[in-house]
């Protein structure tokens, strides 16, 4: 039986990338769907379930992606509200790339550290989507994760959103002035930029005068690069006595575990592929020092 993956896409045209991806993944056909508003989710998700028997819904998943994560968000739970027992198919969220990539730069700093456990963590640019799952994500690693916003109230809204779609405490400080980098990067372990392309956060000057920075992550792959002085391709290389991991370096691990996990949903058809269940499939994917 063919394998056929369901794209809904809240952009008005479905993903190319996610489409490519999801065949080379081992999907047979892809049904996409561009510009789905919440309304339009049931039938979509009906479609689905009632077509097939329930021992061969395995064969059927669903993939939601799109620009924008909050409406990802709104289509995911609207989806799982049109299934019911037996009559069940997997399902993933990845709007805009933001739960692989975020799972992707936490595995791999999981991956680098060992145990987070009371790690200070700094997550500059916090309150996009892939900020606040990184957050959220080391947060219940058990690090001590602090999220910058160029604005208050934007940087409160997300923490609050964070500690309540998490279960966890995070912090928020406001940065607008790189003059500010040494009173909040002070004690920090682990820096991960998740700010906006092409602009620089962190100078070389600053992060190299960390004593106690263990691992930098740089999300973002146009020049200026985000902290200056680590490459795109930067893989866990030792600069200035600390692991860099740059765009292309985190980029790569997040196409093999979308990869993987657009597999993994075609081996049962109850899966809901949400940002902790892909970083349980990143988990298995890399030795773990924990």
């Amino acid at each position: 039986m063919r394998k056929l993956l369901l794209q809904l896409d809240s952009s008005r045209l479905p993903s190319v990338f996610d489409q490519v991806v999801a065949y080379d993944a081992g999907a047979d056909a892809i049904m996409s769907y561009g510009g789905v508003t919440e309304g339009d989710v049931r039938d979509l998700i009906h479609g689905c379930i009632f077509t097939r028997g329930p021992r061969d819904l395995h064969n059927t998943a669903v993939w939601i992606g799109g620009s924008n994560m909050s409406i990802g968000e709104q289509l995911l739970a609207l989806a799982q509200d049109a299934m019911f027992d037996p009559l069940r198919v997997s399902i993933m969220l990845d709007s805009n790339g933001s739960n692989t990539t975020a799972v992707a730069a936490v595995v791999k700093i999981e991956e680098t550290v060992g145990d987070l456990q009371g790690k200070q963590v700094l997550v500059l640019a916090g309150t996009g989507p892939v900020g606040q799952r990184a957050a959220g994500l080391l947060a219940r690693d058990g690090a001590r994760v602090t999220i910058t916003s160029r604005k208050p109230e934007q940087g409160d809204k997300a923490r609050q959103f964070i500690s309540a779609r998490f279960d966890v405490q995070v912090d928020a400080v406001t940065f607008n002035d790189p003059v500010q980098l040494p009173e909040i990067c002070q004690g920090v372990q682990i820096l991960l930029n998740s700010g906006p392309a092409g602009v620089q956060m962190v100078p070389r000057s600053a992060w190299t005068a960390l004593k106690s920075l263990e691992v930098a992550v740089d999300l973002n792959a146009v020049p200026p690069l985000g902290i200056e002085g680590v490459e795109v391709s930067d893989a866990g290389k030792q600069r200035d006595g600390v692991a860099v991991f740059g765009a292309f370096g985190i980029g790569n691990f997040k196409t093999k575990l979308h990869k993987a996990c657009v597999a993994r949903l075609f081996t049962r058809n109850d899966l809901v592929l949400d940002a902790e269940a892909i970083a349980d499939v990143a988990r298995e994917m890399v030795p773990q020092k924990r």
